[in-house]
């Protein structure tokens, strides 16, 4: 037996007895496979999610999408960036399937809403439809501290928010009416592929910043099924009718350093026995 045909195997053999085999050959896109992107804390920078997404779509081996969504939401705008992007990808005839973890509340739903099925655990804490923006003052404390500030502006609204004095009653109801329109558009998201699923009425009485479990939301319609990320990968190979399909997570490349402090790189134990069997090849 050749010299390069052993390392070869022991390679392999390594990968195998390390449980990794199946994950390595699933990052070839050879085959058909299921893609499963993560979507994890605030939502404010969508372009490597949505890069993720795009990059799945458009792989002819990739026949189904799993959106694992841990977020407790974000700003509007990025959510609407990656709600697009799930749309896109169901448009492009391949289904989308999303998971839901721990959380999946606010813009952690908008994103969700487009996809063909949503999965929650009855225990997610999902819901918190609204819009909300925030305001401190601290005028008062500034005075005491003999402090004072002076704003030089080109019209009336362009310091709205400022910390360093009241809103003003226009600027309350300019606030208002801004809120107002975001979270028109966020009902519309729902409803633009949920409308058979949830009832318009009982959307907008839940709709009122509310969280729900998964339980809850799905006997409300805003989740189709209760189960974990295994089920939602079985039914997208179901959705696109590929039983044997790889599992493919497409995450960020980590440097050896940060994989061996997360625990994720195998210890010398773990590698011993098939370097032995390399000793043995040789």
């Amino acid at each position: 037996m050749g010299r390069w045909i052993k390392r070869v195997l022991i390679f392999f053999g390594i990968l195998f007895s390390l449980g990794m085999l199946g994950t390595f050959l699933a990052r070839f896109p050879i085959g058909d496979r299921i893609a499963v992107v993560k979507v994890e804390g605030v939502i404010t920078d969508p372009q490597a999610v949505v890069s993720k997404m795009e990059k799945a779509r458009l792989d002819p081996s990739v026949k189904a999408l799993v959106l694992r969504v841990e977020s407790p939401g974000g700003s509007v705008g990025a959510s609407q960036e990656i709600y697009r992007e799930v749309e896109r990808f169901r448009q492009s005839g391949k289904p989308v399937v999303v998971s839901m973890g721990n959380v999946a509340a606010s813009g952690g739903y908008y994103i969700s809403a487009p996809a063909n099925v949503i999965y929650a655990n009855p225990g997610t804490i999902t819901g918190s439809i609204g819009v909300i923006i925030q305001h401190t003052d601290v005028q008062q404390l500034l005075e005491k501290l003999g402090i004072k500030t002076t704003a030089i502006k080109t019209g009336k609204f362009k310091d709205t928010l400022s910390p360093f004095r009241e809103l003003t009653p226009e600027e309350r109801q300019y606030l208002q009416n801004l809120v107002e329109d975001a979270y028109s558009q966020f009902i519309e998201a729902i409803l633009r592929y949920r409308k058979g699923k949830v009832q318009e009425d009982i959307l907008r009485q839940i709709a009122d910043g509310r969280i729900l479990t998964g339980k809850q939301a799905k006997e409300l319609g805003l989740v189709d099924e209760l189960g974990d990320l295994q089920d939602a990968i079985q039914k997208a190979k179901e959705l696109a009718r590929v039983p044997q399909a790889r599992v493919f997570y497409m995450e960020d490349k980590k440097g050896f350093l940060k994989r061996m402090l997360e625990g994720k790189v195998p210890s010398l134990q773990q590698v011993w026995s098939p370097l032995m069997i390399y000793y043995m090849m040789e």
